[in-house]
């Protein structure tokens, strides 16, 4: 298959076929992200993407799941994504998944009416970068939105029938006191969404991006895998959501955990407190294993 550049999927999409839709990543100014620093952004033309669906329909055959990529393919023109859907659709008969990645600033431009219709026509669910719920550190990352903002987007895909799947980043306010507002405010906007699907990541910090340099600096210091694992535990005590599936199961996470909210949230809790209590390196993900 064709693609270009690295590629970056959720941990759920590992057996997706991944069809590039767009390259790169229309707002691609986070302080905390490389991921599509290599890539000029740009919306592929309709025949590309449908010559690769051919070629994926030759080798495959058949398909089950489909991830749409890159790292914003939700900016694309509803027209066009309808028409990738239903040819999608027409060539893999057995088609039950369509995943795709959607900034914030894609859903709030596309009105209920056209996510509605995405879902109609067989979107199963969007994945949405929320990083944190802090209103300072959102602008502080450049994430491009407010909290209120982020919240209406998480809400417009939740009103749509999508599935919506937020992901959140530990570590992201640094070794310092912010890092429990940043714990409790990202709880707190979770909450504000209710999402189908929490995943909590931890930061890396990689070359070519801003927090990177601010460390080299001296300016930012990344929090150690137990501050880690105490961050995630005061925001599981603070999430109050229904039917949230909860995971920690990313290839940066240092203690991989999953439960659904809030049936399972004494468990977890549990299991985190057994491992901060304990503090022994041996028991988590060493950092040679851990990956973006």
């Amino acid at each position: 298959m064709r693609y270009e550049g690295n590629i970056f999927r959720p941990p759920s999409e590992g057996r997706s076929y991944i069809l590039q839709c767009t390259v790169g990543c229309s707002h691609n100014r986070c302080t905390f992200c490389a991921m599509y620093k290599d890539k000029k952004y740009r919306v592929r033309s309709l025949d590309e993407i449908k010559t690769d669906i051919r070629m994926a329909k030759l080798y495959y055959g058949d398909l089950e799941k489909v991830f749409l990529a890159d790292g914003d393919a939700l900016a694309m023109a509803t027209s066009d994504l309808l028409e990738v859907i239903a040819y999608l659709k027409e060539s893999f008969p057995s088609l039950r998944h369509i995943g795709i990645y959607a900034s914030p600033d894609s859903i709030l431009q596309k009105e209920i009416s056209e996510l509605t219709a995405l879902k109609a026509a067989g979107l199963t669910i969007a994945y949405l970068g929320v990083e944190t719920g802090d209103p300072e550190l959102l602008k502080d990352i450049r994430k491009g939105v407010t909290y209120d903002e982020m919240v209406e987007a998480g809400r417009r895909i939740r009103r749509a029938g999508i599935l919506l799947s937020v992901t959140v980043l530990l570590g992201l306010a640094g070794c310092s006191p912010k890092a429990v507002d940043h714990a409790i405010k990202t709880a707190e906007i979770c909450n504000d969404m209710n999402p189908d699907y929490i995943g909590a990541l931890v930061l890396m910090l990689v070359p070519r991006t801003e927090l990177f340099r601010r460390q080299e600096k001296g300016e930012f210091e990344l929090p150690g895998p137990f501050e880690i694992l105490d961050e995630m535990r005061i925001m599981i005590e603070h999430l109050n959501v229904q039917g949230t599936e909860f995971r920690s199961n990313h290839a940066s996470n240092y203690l991989p955990i999953k439960g659904r909210l809030p049936e399972d949230k004494e468990k977890m809790l549990k299991l985190i407190n057994d491992m901060i209590a304990k503090e022994d390196r041996r028991y988590l993900r060493p950092d040679y294993l851990r990956a973006l």
